[in-house]
């Protein structure tokens, strides 16, 4: 059944320009002046949520974009800030990168976050998807393997670090603690100082490829998963469904389908399915055009891509296009009345789901996006019994 609604925020500025016609992504560069205002974009959306009643409000780690794409770097220090500006609101990192810090750092910050918050901070990790920040940072992306082997790793050092008064870990690439001399003793074991007040920690992480060894592991440390939405291709994903429900059974858990989940949807509410694909398709292709090539839209051909870079490529280049996403179900759009048709059709499939995630494609400028937002909680939430407190909006 679902009752808790969330919203996501990348970190992009207002663009100008945009769609396929538009200025292509990596001719766009910005004073610093106009990036950081995407942190000021932050604190009125998530005093906007707040005030709505939607559960998490999620943002994303992401560095070393001058485009105005995704200008948030440390959603662990955004989201205490954000604790401050508003009442009840939870706020999501959606997700730490892991391969990007030293586990035991990332572990000590979300505790310090934990506590100060008093719980209202929820803990996400990822593996990444932009080489230029992933490499950078002088970490594994490119080696997809490789990556993915790390972040395990890293991540089993935070759960040990969350879960045990004291702790070592000897692995591949890390042995903590080393066995130094220190205060005349051998160093076996080490402590996080402090651990989070709340244990287990609730933490999750994004679903892509769905592989057994991914959601497996996802089991193990009882981490939850987000199925689309933002960057990634929307919809029901049916097959992930069931092998998540699967995994969790080979470890003798029973889950409903859908338990443990979040779906994650792009919206526009508009007059009519039509007039929501008009209003909101170049805000659309905006997003399709950051996102496509970074391996998160699998079907795209390298001729799309390449096109996505050109706008006179665009013009005759079959590209995706807001219809195709609405047709398979990643993109909400139409009254609220069709809005919250299609999701009682979900929530109908799926009994165990209680987690929806929307937001609204890369470029969508912040005046359109707090419309949204709070027409979805005013004229959607209430169908689900979740947006409790909306009527406080207009207090």
């Amino acid at each position: 059944m679902l009752k808790y609604f969330d919203s996501t925020y990348a970190g992009h500025i207002d663009l100008e320009n945009v769609g396929y016609a538009g200025t292509p992504v990596n001719d766009r560069r910005y004073p610093n002046e106009q990036l950081a205002t995407a942190l000021q974009k932050a604190e009125k959306t998530a005093q906007a949520l707040d005030r709505l009643g939607y559960n998490t409000f999620w943002m994303a780690e992401h560095h070393f974009q001058p485009e105005g794409t995704e200008c948030i770097p440390n959603v662990l220090l955004m989201a205490l800030h954000l604790t401050h500006l508003t009442k009840t609101i939870k706020l999501g990192c959606g997700f730490n990168i892991t391969p990007m810090w030293h586990p035991l750092r990332l572990a000590e910050d979300y505790a310090m976050a934990d506590i100060l918050s008093h719980g209202r901070v929820v803990f996400g990790v990822g593996r990444g998807y932009h080489t230029r920040e992933v490499e950078t940072f002088g970490s594994l992306l490119i080696d997809q393997a490789a990556n993915r082997e790390l972040f395990e790793e890293q991540v089993d050092i935070i759960f040990k670090a969350f879960n045990s008064e004291s702790f070592l870990h000897r692995g591949k690439y890390y042995t903590l603690p080393p066995e130094v001399p220190y205060r005349g003793y051998t160093l076996k074991e080490i402590t996080l100082v402090p651990r989070p007040a709340r244990l287990p920690v609730e933490c999750w992480q994004p679903i892509q490829s769905g592989s057994q060894r991914a959601l497996d592991f996802m089991a193990k440390h009882g981490i939850q998963g987000v199925i689309g939405g933002g960057s990634a291709e929307g919809g029901i994903v049916h097959k992930v469904m069931v092998n998540f429900q699967a995994a969790h059974a080979r470890i003798g858990k029973h889950i409903e389908l859908g338990e443990r989940l979040a779906i994650g949807f792009q919206f526009y509410i508009a007059d009519s399915i039509e007039a929501g694909m008009r209003e909101a398709g170049k805000y659309y292709e905006e997003n399709m055009k950051m996102f496509g090539e970074l391996r998160l839209v699998r079907a795209l051909t390298d001729e799309q891509i390449a096109a996505m870079r050109d706008p006179k490529l665009a013009v005759n280049t079959k590209l995706p296009r807001i219809e195709d996403a609405v047709k398979a179900g990643g993109f909400l759009t139409g009254t609220a009345a069709d809005i919250i048709e299609q999701l009682k059709k979900i929530e109908a499939a799926y009994p165990g789901l209680s987690r929806v995630t929307v937001t609204l494609p890369l470029g969508t400028p912040l005046s359109v996006w707090l419309e949204q937002v709070e027409r979805f909680a005013k004229d959607v939430m209430p169908a689900f019994n979740a947006g409790a407190t909306v009527g406080l909006a207009a207090n």
